[in-house]
């Protein structure tokens, strides 16, 4: 750049001031992460930078000691460094240790590293902010995995009964005893069973891979016949955005939240973490989101 040359539409400088952070995976290509900070960065005009941070298995801790180090702000953390963000974290909040899970990570001036995860909290959010009463309960969670714990230890702590169903009884089993040993109300209910539980329930939530654009398991054709009226349905699945489950769940007029939501929210609470300003999940950045996931 010469003379009095203006530089091109949305070019910002990074310097020694510019705050850093990024998510960490292998891969990570894919993560829309990067997206979503970066625009609320622009937004907030805060002098900062998020970037993508493909780190081998077996080179977290080394990598993300080494971050801190280097005086970024955090990380966010996808698969398959989940577990290793839990071992090497030296303050572990308390949506870490009931989700058995971490996926954000703070890094302090001190050399300490705190921990959370953002996953149950950011699907709450995303309910709420789609107008929907999450305390009016009992939800019904289809999976045991890692968003299944993390979605249920957020709507156990608001005091709200939760029911799991997974393919696998005895690992629904394993997640009900982890959670309700301090004295949630959880409960397990047989896959095959599940759709007609659904008159009980005032909020259903798929956190599997059925329905995922590409994923392993094949066709998904959930019966929701016995739902009451007044049912939501959810799914963490956000590719594609009208998951199967959701597509039914429309076709017979119940209130439907797709997984965007929840990738939305918990990026704001990470961001909120790091910079210090809590962003605004609006139409506009929910149509960035949209663009790129239409590629």
């Amino acid at each position: 750049m010469t003379g009095t040359s203006m530089p091109p539409p949305g070019w910002r400088p990074i310097g020694g001031a510019t705050l850093l952070a990024g998510v960490i995976g292998w891969p990570v290509a894919h993560s829309r992460s990067p997206l979503l900070h970066n625009f609320w960065l622009a937004r907030h005009g805060i002098d900062g930078a998020y970037v993508p941070l493909p780190v081998r298995p077996g080179d977290f801790a080394v990598a993300a000691r080494g971050l801190g180090a280097a005086g970024f702000r955090g990380a966010n953390v996808t698969i398959p460094h989940k577990e290793a963000a839990f071992a090497i974290a030296d303050d572990l909040h308390r949506s870490a240790w009931r989700s058995g899970s971490v996926n954000t990570l703070v890094f302090g001036v001190d050399g300490r590293i705190a921990a959370r995860s953002t996953d149950g909290d950011g699907f709450v959010a995303s309910l709420q902010g789609k107008g929907v009463d999450v305390d009016r309960g009992p939800v019904l969670l289809l999976g045991a995995g890692g968003g299944a714990r993390a979605i249920a230890a957020s709507l156990l702590d608001r005091g709200i009964a939760v029911s799991i169903a997974n393919r696998t009884r005895a690992r629904a089993e394993s997640l009900a005893e982890a959670l309700g040993s301090e004295g949630g109300r959880i409960a397990v209910i047989d896959w095959e069973r599940w759709a007609d539980s659904l008159a009980d329930h005032a909020l259903l939530v798929n956190t599997t891979s059925l329905g995922m654009h590409g994923g392993p398991d094949g066709p998904f054709m959930p019966d929701l016949s016995a739902a009451a009226p007044d049912l939501v349905v959810s799914d963490i699945v956000y590719v594609p955005r009208r998951t199967p489950l959701l597509c039914a769940a429309a076709a017979r007029g119940l209130t439907v939240v797709e997984g965007t939501g929840m990738l939305l929210h918990q990026a704001r609470l990470s961001f909120h973490a790091w910079f210090g300003v809590d962003p605004v999940v609006d139409a506009e950045i929910e149509a960035l989101l949209d663009a790129d996931l239409a590629r």
